[in-house]
């Protein structure tokens, strides 16, 4: 016996009679068959939230309940998809129903016709135990997927078979201890509102090196890390979260585009398919998933695409992978949680958003994270969040409770970004939890002063801060010589070192070993200004130099020839010590 539609309120639908209603239950709804959960119980009355357009939908309509919790569907295949927020595959959606999306279209997430040749890791007889890996599956030229061996299941092997099989085929049978048989297949479920467990959680001492100078060497992440992009419309957050996926050394991308307009969306969804993974050569799909849920789709699938997206980068975790994931943005995703929460009459927290948004960003986060696995591998998911505050104004809710949980705040300047200066991430307001975990790990992989060298680039920055508002009162020439070679060489980093071009082949990235070198360059550069200066060389005399003009370009000298550079920035930078005092 079905339920039927008692009450609709936009994407909030009451209906009465649901049989075995549970929360969190996928439904159908109304003849179309429309996909919905229950996210409330009220006596006989189930509260389901549809994640489609409820448009046409009228009470007495049928609701169906199929017993079963929001999962999504996990197997070889994913990798190069792309969905929408409930992981229906726009590209087959498309081809059964045009450019837009239909009501109640059903479609399989993943191809259910292709073979895939699956090779045993394991053998009849042998234990294995949940999480471990009995079988691998070539899914892409980068990707070499591990089948897995569901959650809960621990036995022994009876049967497993070496063939092409189809996601649905069964790869193996276990049998457990009390002797039933369980059939294990080339794929899986997992609802998405659970986290995938793991033996344990490892502290974060290994940096996510992303190419980007300004984030590697002041403001890092580390691998599992957690961190927010805020700022306002034009500041650069979705080009940054692009620099990211393309170039930090994470093996997988998922990259879930929460609520953005249209035609931001269609240029990832356009572009990605085209862009080369820069360390190989061969396809940046083929270590991508994309998660397209526009601001024009239906909010529910909005507020659910945020958990498809971490389910799919726990599952490439569990694997041994380590997966970047890129959230734009979570405050469209908050405010789905803000028209669902009005629908359902609950009462209002700050600025209108539900009293547990802070809980649920906060459980977000905490999905992320460099654990031991079930395998006993080692894997991460990184979160990386963008938020879009109304005006830049990141006291409002959203960001603040980011904030709140993340270790990482790259603060996007409205300034910085109209003076084309990119990234824009604002020095000064921007902060890292993560240093002193991660230098350990540059002094043995980096350099052994660059923790000491990194503080002194921080130091300059903050007086350059302090000096400029003296400036305003007095003027520039009322200075005194040491100070206005700090505001020298703090020009010289800002223009030279954290200023960096997307669109130029060589400036897109900068390994550590020239980051390294360029910040090398520049603290010589200002210990023989300053000790010029204390000979009574003034600073206008030392604006004109080789060195300092050798470091401007040095940003685009290719990473096979920076040693030979450097040497020679040595020696111009050595040429300032027999700079003449200029006679009055």
């Amino acid at each position: 016996m079905s339920g039927i539609i008692y009450r609709i309120s936009g994407s909030v639908v009451t209906a009465n009679g649901v049989e075995n209603a549970n929360m969190y239950n996928v439904v159908r709804v109304g003849s179309a068959g429309l996909i919905g959960e229950i996210i409330k119980l009220n006596g006989d009355s189930a509260i389901v939230q549809v994640y489609e357009d409820t448009t046409g939908l009228r009470p007495g309509e049928p609701v169906e309940n199929t017993n079963t919790q929001l999962s999504v569907l996990l197997g070889p295949g994913l990798i190069g998809s792309i969905f929408d927020g409930i992981q229906r595959p726009l590209d087959k959606i498309k081809a059964q129903s045009g450019d837009f999306i239909t009501k109640g279209v059903n479609v399989e997430p993943l191809d259910t016709k292709r073979k895939w040749h699956f090779s045993p890791k394991a053998k009849k007889g042998d234990r294995v135990m949940a999480g471990g890996i009995i079988g691998e599956v070539d899914e892409t030229s980068l990707i070499n997927h591990k089948v897995m061996v569901p959650v809960g299941i621990n036995g022994v092997v009876e049967n497993i078979y070496t063939d092409d099989l189809t996601i649905n085929d069964t790869v193996a049978e276990i049998k457990k201890a009390d002797g039933s048989i369980v059939e294990v297949k080339l794929s899986q479920r997992w609802p998405v509102r659970s986290p995938r467990p793991v033996k344990s959680k490892l502290p974060p001492e290994i940096p996510l090196i992303t190419g980007q100078r300004v984030i590697d060497t002041l403001f890092p992440v580390a691998k599992g890390g957690t961190a927010a992009v805020p700022g306002p419309f034009g500041s650069g957050k979705t080009v940054i979260q692009h620099q990211l996926s393309k170039w930090s050394d994470s093996e997988i991308v998922v990259y879930v585009g929460c609520g953005e307009r249209g035609n931001e969306m269609t240029e990832i969804l356009s572009t990605f398919p085209e862009l080369q993974d820069p360390k190989s050569g061969k396809p940046l799909m083929d270590r991508t998933v994309l998660i397209a849920n526009t601001s024009n789709m239906p909010v529910a699938a909005r507020e659910a695409s945020i958990y498809t997206g971490i389910t799919i980068a726990e599952f490439y975790r569990d694997m041994g992978y380590s997966v970047a994931l890129m959230a734009d943005s979570t405050s469209r995703w908050a405010e789905a949680l803000r028209e669902i929460s009005g629908r359902l009459e609950e009462m209002p927290g700050e600025e209108g958003y539900p009293a547990y948004l802070g809980r649920r960003v906060a459980e977000f986060y905490e999905r992320a994270g460099r654990v031991e696995v079930l395998s006993g591998k080692i894997g991460s998911v990184t979160a990386i969040g963008a938020v879009s505050p109304p005006g830049g104004d990141t006291s409002e809710p959203v960001s603040q409770n980011t904030l709140r949980v993340t270790r990482v705040f790259w603060a996007l300047d409205a300034s910085l970004a109209n003076a084309r200066h990119f990234p824009s991430i604002n020095w000064l307001n921007s902060y890292s939890l993560y240093g002193d975990e991660l230098s350990k790990w540059y002094q043995e992989n980096v350099g052994k002063d660059w923790p000491s060298i990194q503080k002194a680039v921080m130091a300059i920055l903050q007086k350059e801060a302090e000096i400029n508002d003296v400036v305003q009162l007095v003027g520039y020439d009322a200075l005194p010589e040491n100070e206005k070679m700090t505001l020298d060489i703090a020009k010289v980093i800002r223009e030279d070192y954290l200023q960096q071009s997307a669109f130029d082949d060589v400036d897109t990235y900068t390994s550590m070993k020239k980051q390294y070198m360029m910040l090398k360059a520049v603290m010589q550069l200002s210990e023989a200004e300053a000790s010029a200066v204390q000979r009574g060389v003034l600073v206008s005399d030392m604006q004109e130099i080789e060195a300092k003009q050798k470091i401007a370009r040095m940003k685009y000298v290719k990473e096979a020839d920076i040693e030979k550079y450097y040497k020679d920035i040595e020696g111009a930078i050595s040429k300032i010590g027999s700079m003449k005092v200029r006679s009055e």
